[in-house]
């Protein structure tokens, strides 16, 4: 009755409307790329054309936020500056980097506003405002990006690939980044260690 249970929930999930912008994607046990098992993606874009997100919960431990600001020669200007946690957002561009923030913050250049509560700016001008203590007022730091041509995620969606499920706050900028898959499922009522034990089976 549980694994039937998960299987319906599965159904339902993949008869979600086609956008998927906002909305966090949860990778399924069986997930066959490594570099998203037991990822979290916030999706910045989806359209017929594809989808750009950014994995919130795997963070870089090898690279830190000061020192990434002292490699871009971004001044602090003596404020104190936030502890943001660098993560990897995924295996595109590595070298880039995209600031997922709290709407309260429009760049001056460029910011993508998602929804009314979150937004997301690639340009300094973001970092610099962080550096001197202002800029939003949450915010997570990503290296790379996930991205999917036309139709891909629809289809890893339909393979059972991944779950979907609305954002909290905590998910997307909270620091126990080890907790947030397992809470992702949970807002949707699966226990995840069900999920894992019926994974697989038919």
């Amino acid at each position: 009755m549980r694994v039937a249970r998960w299987h319906h929930i599965i159904t339902f999930m993949q008869k979600l409307e086609s956008n998927l912008s906002g909305q966090l994607l949860i990778a399924m046990p069986g997930m066959g790329d490594p570099r998203f098992a037991n990822s979290v993606v916030f999706m910045c874009s989806h359209s017929d054309e594809g989808a750009m997100g950014l994995i919130v919960n795997k963070p870089t431990p090898e690279v830190r936020f000061s020192d990434l600001l002292e490699q871009l020669e971004i001044d602090s200007g003596g404020a104190e500056m936030r502890d943001i946690r660098v993560h990897f957002g995924g295996p595109v561009e590595n070298g880039r980097g995209f600031v997922l923030h709290s709407a309260d913050y429009m760049s001056g250049k460029a910011t993508l506003k998602i929804d009314a509560k979150t937004a997301m700016t690639a340009t300094l001008d973001v970092l610099e405002e962080i550096a001197k203590g202002r800029g939003p007022q949450a915010s997570m730091l990503a290296l790379g990006y996930s991205g999917w041509g036309p139709g891909q995620l629809e289809d890893e969606i339909k393979r059972n690939g991944w779950l979907t499920c609305p954002p909290r706050a905590d998910i997307l900028f909270g620091r126990a980044n080890e907790h947030k898959w397992s809470a992702a499922l949970k807002t949707l009522g699966i226990d995840p260690a069900m999920l894992s034990s019926s994974s697989g089976r038919a």
